[in-house]
């Protein structure tokens, strides 16, 4: 089966500092794959290269069997890849719809028209703002409303692309019990022909949405495995579950 997304041997260097050392793992589709580590253990850097932001000092992406190693983020959109970041990137003056169609317009591509102007990007939006509980207020402007909704909006855009492949990054980074468990809920119910990678310093949330967990330790894979296996993995209690 074709991989939904691949990393070989990804290197990234910074002056010197080796962020990322040699990463190998393969993403099945509608998988949920989440990855793990202590700060500073590589998983931004991961992200930002999956995504686009960052070239590896070494190795090879593919999407799908395509090679997206030297493609620009826009370009990894088109083919199917989205991203959430974990400071929000919201346009807070805007209302929760507009930020909705300004993320469905950019996935488009050059256009003389607008989204609005679009009945299935719309009709889109609308749909996603209904199962994700946004619909009563999305004409609200994003600064008034919840630090919850506005990380299920950040989810919204990222889904308003039609994406293939999601990164999530720290998803319910900053929220309490209830919001979390709001956002686990929602993510649980997403379709199986998304693919999901995420990163999230919560275990609850890791061993409640993952199929899969990838350890980062100092740029380097540690551990990988079912749920069962890495709450087991004896190097990973030492290095970042901290249990006996």
């Amino acid at each position: 089966m074709t991989a939904a997304l691949e990393a070989a041997g990804i290197a990234v260097t910074f002056g010197g500092v080796r962020a990322l050392r040699g990463v190998n793992f393969r993403v099945e589709p509608g998988e949920r794959r989440v990855i793990i580590g202590p700060n500073g253990a590589g998983k931004t850097t991961l992200f930002n290269v999956i995504a686009g932001q960052v070239a590896p000092t070494d190795g090879r992406i593919t999407l799908f069997d395509a090679d997206i190693t030297r493609t620009a983020p826009f370009q990894r959109s088109r083919r199917g890849l989205a991203r959430t970041f974990q400071i929000s990137r919201l346009f807070k003056s805007l209302t929760v719809a507009e930020n909705a169609l300004v993320a469905a317009r950019a996935a488009r591509g050059p256009s003389l028209a607008g989204p609005r102007s679009d009945p299935a990007i719309v009709a889109r939006i609308d749909g996603l703002l209904g199962d994700w509980g946004l619909a009563e207020q999305q004409d609200e402007p994003v600064q008034n409303i919840s630090h919850g909704n506005q990380r299920l909006l950040e989810i919204v855009l990222a889904l308003a692309t039609a994406p293939r492949v999601v990164l999530l990054d720290e998803p319910t980074a900053g929220l309490g019990g209830t919001e979390r468990e709001m956002v686990t809920a929602h993510l649980r119910r997403l379709p199986r022909d998304l693919t999901i990678i995420l990163t999230d310093h919560d275990m609850d949330v890791v061993f409640d949405i993952a199929d899969r967990i990838l350890v980062l330790d100092y740029g380097e894979v540690v551990a990988e495995g079912s749920p069962a296996e890495i709450r087991n993995n004896p190097r990973v209690n030492e290095i970042y579950l901290g249990e006996d």
